[in-house]
């Protein structure tokens, strides 16, 4: 009598398993935490940023000054700005806060030339060390 049985509630214990403990999972897997169209506009504002960051961190080395100074201590300024472009992005946000200090000391002229060419080539030459130890 009990061989009949066994079959059955042998299915119906697999069935109740099946219920209780594999499709929660999967609708559970369903449900993200962080939607879509969240992740993407994450991901365009992080590029947007290092867009930014990576455009104030390249304008130090544009002026003419910046120019000079590295020609004088015979530095390459395309060299200079194509490793600006290698830098993770923590690196290049630091960079970029720099640059924006730079800009606001120059504007405000608390710096001399002497301090605008030393400020310059310390900060192509931290870029260059950067890369180097990559």
């Amino acid at each position: 009598m009990y061989s009949g049985l066994r079959q059955p509630l042998g299915l119906l214990f697999f069935s109740l398993l099946l219920t209780v403990f594999v499709l929660p999972l999967t609708t559970r897997a369903q449900s993200h935490v962080v939607s879509p169209a969240e992740l993407q506009n994450e991901l365009v504002n992080a590029a947007q940023t290092r867009e930014m960051n990576l455009e104030k961190a390249q304008s130090i080395f544009k002026t003419e000054a910046a120019k000079k100074a590295l020609e004088s201590a015979r530095m390459n300024p395309e060299q200079i700005s194509g490793a600006v472009s290698t830098l993770s992005d923590a690196e290049l946000a630091r960079l970029a806060t720099r640059a924006d200090k730079l800009e606001q000391d120059i504007a405000a002229g608390s710096l001399s030339d002497r301090d605008l060419l030393i400020i310059i080539l310390g900060i192509a030459a931290l870029v260059l060390i950067i890369v180097a130890v990559r």
